[in-house]
């Protein structure tokens, strides 16, 4: 079973937030909340927060043990930019954008992975033999 969490209108960068999304798919939860207490950057704190919140699902509404459970999707979408500007030379102005995200974690059971991976078939392979 997948059970989500979702954080929206989070002001951090969704570039910030996907270089350590990358890192963390297909791992187990547990440990990556304990390797995110301790990387630096604001994208790590809000992930941590969101995964921790995935677990917290998992445990209460469906009754799953939050060690088995593994970070099966990390989506980092793009929130709304606020839009401000800031004065510069001879009476110009430049535009600034503070962005935000949109941070969705589904987390499953490590053994639901296991099975569904388990039970595909390899492709043939072609064979080249010479005539």
């Amino acid at each position: 079973m997948q059970v989500r969490a979702v954080a929206k209108f989070v002001k951090c960068k969704p570039l910030m937030v996907r270089q350590v999304a990358r890192e963390l798919r297909g791992k187990p939860a547990q440990q990556m909340v304990d390797v995110l207490r301790f990387k630096p950057g604001r994208g790590a704190f809000v992930l941590r927060k969101v995964i921790a919140s995935a677990m917290a699902n998992a445990q209460e509404n469906h009754a799953m043990d939050p060690r088995q459970l593994v970070i099966a999707e990390i989506k980092v979408d793009e929130g709304p930019a606020m839009k401000r500007i800031i004065a510069r030379a001879m009476g110009r102005a430049n535009r600034i954008f503070k962005r935000t995200s949109h941070i969705t974690v589904v987390v499953t059971e490590a053994d639901a992975i296991a099975a569904a991976t388990a039970g595909t078939p390899a492709k043939p392979r072609p064979s080249f033999e010479t005539l």
